[in-house]
């Protein structure tokens, strides 16, 4: 199953705090909802364990993540690949980081998950409103974790 999303989340930061927060592997994982466990490969890779809950489907999946920087773009990419319970994720996702002039940041961000196994199974519905709002709730939550530090 393809799922897409895009969104916005406006960070109360300038645009250097915010490439200075994302290029740290160990900030961005905090920002995980349900985060068992993070693994630090080095400063672009991570793996992440996570507890999941999709309808009756629950237990933890486990994430290898790679973030991609790229300043000169005002881009950042994320890919992970990964799962639990027989249930496959791989998912793209990139943010444009726009500054706005008045010390904040726009996040502008688009993503492309395909799922499989019994996660895929619950129904189209289901799977698309949890996973958007995990997405949502990741980018919430960097965008106040920036805002603090």
């Amino acid at each position: 199953m393809k799922l897409e999303y895009k969104g916005q989340e406006k960070v109360q930061a300038s645009a250097d705090k915010v490439w200075e927060f994302i290029q740290n592997p160990e900030k961005v994982a905090a920002c995980l909802p349900a985060l068992k466990e993070v693994e630090i490969k080095d400063p672009r890779n991570l793996v992440a364990t996570v507890g999941v809950a999709v309808g009756p489907v629950r237990g933890n999946f486990k994430f290898n993540i790679e973030l991609e920087p790229r300043p000169e773009e005002n881009k950042v990419w994320v890919r992970l690949r990964g799962g639990g319970l027989g249930s496959a994720v791989e998912l793209s996702a990139s943010a444009d980081i726009q500054p706005q002039g008045d010390q904040t940041t726009l996040l502008d961000w688009q993503g492309q998950a395909t799922v499989s196994g019994p996660a895929a199974t619950l129904g189209g519905r289901v799977l698309d409103a949890q996973a958007k709002k995990l997405i949502e709730t990741v980018f919430a939550n960097l965008s106040q974790k920036i805002a603090e530090s």
